[in-house]
């Protein structure tokens, strides 16, 4: 079995994902040797602070693993307004969009902290598959089940009260980017209620008010500037008082 390379590729991050790109769902079911060829051929490098990775508009030509760090992406409005698309962390996988042609990115990823990825250019990939076409295969069957995947989470999208879906967020927005102490998940970037509002459709004001609430339930807790979301196994008793 291959193993990741990344770590002896860089010495900057103290922590990595330990996913490796050939572990990822879009590369499900390849060989050990397709695996290998993948962590050999990808191209990794690093970002600071600040730094763009892709710009609303631009041909989607990039596929990675956020291997280390935190990445905000906005699209920008006619009239200005910055409205928070999502907001990925290490381990998350961004680019799928390149499989299809004339795709266009749809916002702007900015690194909310040092960031470092793994992954590969659409000129890059396509090379690659034409030295390993069953690669190429294993890609659209898994992109076919994903699909089916997605059409399937969106029916269930409607479901559950502005608490569950903040606490949700919440808790995906600390998942293993960041430290964990006894029950609790500590996100220690700032986001702001506005930004969260932007995530899952809702205004400031509301997510203030169930932001309160969820701190009542003892469910999250502040501590200075940063958040602690409780990972217990009991959140629907919770959710439901």
């Amino acid at each position: 079995m291959s193993k990741c390379i990344c770590n002896k590729a860089v010495a900057s991050f103290k922590t990595l994902s330990h996913v490796c790109i050939g572990n990822l769902w879009v590369f499900e079911d390849l060989l050990p040797e397709e695996k290998a060829a993948l962590a050999s051929s990808a191209i990794r490098k690093g970002y600071k602070k600040g730094d763009l990775i892709f710009i609303q508009g631009e041909a989607a030509d990039k596929m990675f693993l956020l291997k280390a760090g935190c990445i905000k992406i906005s699209k920008i409005s006619k009239d200005g307004n910055e409205a928070i698309l999502d907001i990925r962390k290490t381990g998350d996988f961004l680019g799928e969009q390149i499989f299809w042609e004339d795709f266009k990115y749809p916002g702007t990823a900015i690194c909310m902290q040092d960031s470092y990825i793994c992954g590969f250019d659409k000129a890059g990939f396509e090379k690659m598959i034409l030295e390993n076409p069953r690669i190429g295969l294993v890609v659209i069957k898994n992109l076919s089940k994903h699909i089916e995947f997605l059409n399937s989470r969106a029916s269930c999208s409607i479901l559950g009260d502005l608490k569950n879906k903040l606490y949700e967020l919440l808790l995906n927005l600390g998942g293993e980017y960041n430290n964990s102490s006894n029950n609790f998940i500590e996100i220690d970037f700032p986001i702001s209620h506005e930004e969260l509002g932007f995530l899952i459709g809702a205004h400031r004001v509301s997510i203030t008010k169930a932001m309160n609430l969820l701190k009542k339930t003892g469910l999250i807790r502040k501590e200075g500037r940063n958040l602690f979301v409780c990972k217990t196994n009991t959140v629907s008793n919770h959710l439901e008082h």
